[in-house]
């Protein structure tokens, strides 16, 4: 590792862990009770950076001891926690996370510098507290969801993300031909006529197309959960500052937008290629669709979005459940695991109410 490889952010008043708090938008010690806004806590640091004060006060962490060793511990996912010392082991794509010996956030900034650096974030909007009461609220309305999925150990498990994003946006001007047919039927006297009517139709102009949403991270439940909890406002997202990761965990990408780019201007044809269709109409037929889209422009942007998850792995298979809460807008989507002992009892009290039912209209009729 490099130096500045690994930090916690501190507080400039008595030296404790910040933590970024969604519902004001500032960062708060726990042990004084401070509250700093991003710009108090970037003067703050840079005049740390500058001094060059001891480690113990620093934001910075204990570099090693060659760049043999920097490439080896960068492979095995293993850094210094800036606080207490000990030893952080994440997998590759971890960016933030927290120490499991003091407790206190770190930012493994090594893995969000250079091209990895993402160009913006939308820092979370919802509170823990908030998520945890959207979640009880509704797995608690789920009738066979079973218990461990809700209960205090797993609420625990509550887990608020930063997930690896390429947000696209695209200027395309195209061109779209095809022929159409009205069929017209009338009768007159006793006579029945109709009428075809053949067209060529022709449409030319330029769309438009921003934030189109592409997952960057290679594990399948980061895409399910990103298209569960979407849309995110993305008018919010704002410059990236490695600040607003601190007591939040953070995945680095693995997917470039080289290995996607193709699939992504294809996208972008089709959705110019239904806006253009959509502007013919009154025709009883069209056929011969034919359509030459051309990408004028393509932007990304690497952009880190909130999301609050849980998952739970179903005792007695790999089969894993997650529940997601997009961080920004509270929108909560997953997928339940079904508790098949409460299935059945519910079932048989089913048959059992409308065989009882059964009787007592049996009963009073005759």
């Amino acid at each position: 590792m490099s130096d500045n490889a690994v930090l916690t952010h501190k507080c400039p008043n008595c030296g404790g862990p910040l933590l970024f708090e969604p519902k004001n938008q500032k960062f708060h010690c726990e042990y004084c009770g401070s509250t700093f806004t991003e710009q108090e806590v970037t003067e703050f640091e840079a005049k740390q950076a500058d001094a060059a004060i001891t480690d113990n006060l620093s934001t910075t962490s204990v570099s090693a001891d060659s760049n043999e060793n920097d490439d080896k511990t960068d492979e095995v996912g293993i850094f210094l926690c800036p606080s207490c010392g000990a030893e952080i082991v994440t997998d590759a794509t971890t960016a933030s996370t927290w120490c499991y010996y003091c407790h206190n956030p770190v930012v493994l900034t090594s893995r969000l510098s250079g091209q990895f650096l993402p160009e913006k974030i939308l820092p979370f909007q919802i509170e823990r507290d908030d998520a945890e009461a959207k979640f009880l609220d509704w797995v608690g309305k789920k009738l066979f969801v079973p218990k461990e999925f809700f209960n205090k150990k797993q609420i625990q498990n509550l887990s608020g993300v930063y997930f690896p994003y390429w947000a696209v946006d695209a200027d395309l001007s195209g061109e779209m031909s095809a022929d159409a047919t009205n069929l017209r039927v009338w009768i007159a006297g006793d006579i029945e006529y109709t009428e075809h009517s053949q067209y060529a139709i022709a449409r030319s102009g330029d769309s438009n197309f921003r934030d189109l949403i592409k997952n960057a991270l290679q594990k399948n439940l980061a895409d399910k959960m990103v298209g569960s909890v979407q849309p995110f406002d993305m008018s919010a997202a704002i410059p990236f500052k490695n600040q607003y990761l601190s007591g939040f965990l953070t995945e680095k990408r693995d997917i470039e937008f080289t290995d996607m780019k193709e699939n992504v201007e294809q996208e972008f044809r089709q959705y110019a290629d239904r806006l253009m269709e959509s502007t013919i109409s009154g025709y009883s037929s069209i056929s011969n669709v034919r359509s030459q889209q051309q990408i004028k422009k393509l932007d990304e942007d690497y952009v880190l979005l909130p999301i609050w998850l849980v998952t739970y792995r179903e005792t007695g298979n790999d089969k894993l459940f997650y529940y997601a809460m997009n961080g920004q807008t509270g929108k909560v989507a997953g997928v339940l695991p079904i508790d098949k002992t409460k299935l059945w009892i519910w079932a048989i009290g089913l048959c059992m109410l409308i065989l009882i039912l059964g009787i007592l209209v049996g009963y009073f009729i005759s």
